[in-house]
């Protein structure tokens, strides 16, 4: 199966377990007409059980799992099965998260897993030092975020974005990098670009937000700007 291609700049809505059911298909649905108004490929994760509706009602999203594993049809009783999510339409999956983290040997060998069944990895890491050596093994997009940053409205200066996206192009130059780590404002989103990313997105900046469906507005028109202003 053909891989989804994410064209520059790309955005993550990233839930984690803050919503699920009725809300998070309600965020799915606004952000997809976000996702159909500027054109922009848009990954969207979101709990396992409620990956399916959001696939078959939000068309111009990238649905996106949380995790997966190296798993292989046959025995694997509560693991999670590359080829179901790419039966059930899942173009993504993230990887090595600081709250799901993986072993190296295990992350190798599920990025391989992925490259057979045609779904995306993005893969996070917490440093300069840990991006390069996960860029070595290839993966389709790198999330440099500090761990230390991730969920407190803190984002990470200009000199860490340009330095780990540097170092991870530097060793993958078909690797895409997201810096999203803090990320809670147009503002935010802007100078992630500005500063080299190739997409950005956000978690708590989103959900936690007053207004979920106003930050949303505020950050793809930041989005919109800078795909205008630093065009590649």
């Amino acid at each position: 199966m053909e891989k989804k291609q994410l064209r520059w700049p790309f955005f993550v809505v990233n839930p984690k377990s803050y919503l699920y059911g009725e809300d998070i298909l309600k965020l799915a649905k606004y952000t997809d007409k976000l996702a159909e108004k500027y054109d922009f490929d848009v990954l969207f994760t979101a709990q396992l059980i409620d990956l399916p509706r959001i696939i078959d009602e939000c068309p111009h999203l990238v649905p996106c799992a949380q995790y997966m594993e190296s798993l292989k049809p046959g025995r694997g009783m509560g693991h999670v099965l590359p080829e179901a999510l790419a039966a059930a339409g899942v173009k993504a999956t993230f990887l090595n998260h600081a709250e799901n983290p993986s072993t190296v040997h295990e992350l190798a060998a599920t990025i391989a897993r992925a490259n057979e069944v045609g779904i995306l990895t993005v893969v996070c890491a917490d440093s300069v030092e840990e991006g390069e050596m996960i860029a070595s093994l290839k993966p389709d997009v790198m999330v440099c975020e500090l761990t230390s940053l991730i969920g407190t409205g803190t984002v990470a200066g200009e000199d860490y974005m340009r330095a780990s996206t540097e170092a991870v192009k530097a060793v993958s130059p078909t690797t895409q990098v997201l810096q999203a780590a803090g990320i809670h404002s147009g503002e935010n989103v802007y100078d992630a670009i500005k500063y080299g990313a190739d997409g950005t997105g956000g978690t708590s900046g989103i959900v936690a937000a007053e207004d979920p469906f106003a930050t949303l507005d505020e950050m793809f028109e930041a989005l919109d700007r800078a795909r205008t202003d630093f065009a590649k």
